[in-house]
């Protein structure tokens, strides 16, 4: 009861944000849900008089519903399906992960960026957008204005991306499979692939949208050895600061444990779309709760004045994926 008490108010208030945010998200998917669930959260914090009734409430639910959320998502991923058919994309998604990472890495160290946001920055970029942000965030300890900012980021490049890509790729003569991995490898949220996607197969009577989602998908399990390795990363750190012993059971982030395990039961189960689909649905409303509450616990004005740099990063992440996308396509032949 008493937790009840504690954490029910706040929860209350993520819960009536995430609501109108899943429908807006479902109308414009392009922007997607955790995008309107922060903006509304922002505003909403500026008219509340106190928030100190809400704060255990909001706190737990951009932690404990944001892990409950990227766990669900694992039941949405058939491994053997994923990797059959999106293997053969795996260059593609390697090279551009790697780019992503290293062009974040660089851009750290010289714009003396916050280490949280370049992470959050560059795997947004390089593997699936908020999803792997959510992943990344509660491994890495990031703040929630560092969550907002990286998803903001990401929205931004998603929009241009998705309005883009399909006119980029019939500038540059992609076929349908090309522009299937195109999209697939360099656009950053699975919203934004569908759109840009849909765009294509618009255009050219063509039907690139279920490649497209594959190639996203098998990116999208590349979030598990990166957290992995993000979160040895976070403990050795904190071990070399304090002095302390190494603790792995403090370090490892047993949320990405049952996302493999959900993956797993998906998978050996062969669990049917009928199971799967609200499992699915379910995971993208708690993220959108949970971005509710990272919204509500971010300043807008602090946000606005501090972006330049995050953006300039995205932005460069972006082009640089894109650059490595179309490449990979042309040395592997699949133009």
């Amino acid at each position: 009861m008493n937790f009840v008490k504690k954490n029910c108010p706040g929860l209350l208030l993520c819960l009536a944000i995430a609501a109108p945010a899943w429908l807006l998200g479902k109308a414009l998917p392009v922007i997607g849900g955790p995008v309107f669930a922060i903006l509304i959260g922002m505003v909403v914090t500026l008219f509340l008089k106190s928030k100190a009734p809400l704060e255990a409430g909001i706190a737990w639910t951009s932690k404990k519903i944001l892990q409950a959320a990227v766990v669900l998502l694992g039941f949405g991923m058939n491994l053997t399906e994923i990797l059959a058919k999106g293997r053969q994309s795996l260059p593609i998604i390697l090279s551009t992960i790697a780019t992503s990472l290293i062009i974040a890495f660089l851009l750290y160290k010289a714009l003396k960026l916050q280490t949280n946001s370049a992470i959050l920055v560059g795997v947004g970029s390089s593997i699936c957008g908020g999803s792997a942000i959510a992943a990344t965030a509660p491994v890495i300890r990031a703040s929630d204005e560092e969550v907002a900012q990286s998803i903001s980021v990401i929205f931004l490049f998603n929009v241009l991306a998705a309005l883009l890509f399909p006119a980029l790729g019939a500038a540059l003569g992609l076929s349908s499979e090309g522009f299937g991995l195109f999209a697939g490898t360099a656009v950053n949220d699975t919203s934004s692939v569908t759109a840009a996607a849909s765009a294509w197969d618009g255009m050219h009577g063509s039907n690139t949208l279920e490649a497209a989602t594959i190639v996203k998908m098998t990116r999208t399990l590349t979030i598990i050895p990166i957290t992995l390795i993000l979160a040895l990363w976070r403990g050795k750190k904190e071990k070399d600061s304090s002095g302390s012993a190494f603790s792995l059971k403090k370090s490892f982030p047993f949320f990405v444990l049952f996302f493999v395990l959900a993956s797993v039961i998906t998978t050996v189960f062969h669990l049917p779309a009928g199971v799967t689909g609200p499992l699915k649905e379910l995971s993208k409303f708690l993220i959108i709760t949970a971005m509710a509450a990272i919204g509500l616990n971010t300043n807008i004005v602090r946000l606005i004045r501090t972006g330049m740099k995050p953006i300039f990063t995205g932005f460069c992440c972006w082009v640089g994926i894109s650059v490595v996308s179309l490449l990979m396509q042309h040395v592997l032949g699949v133009w």
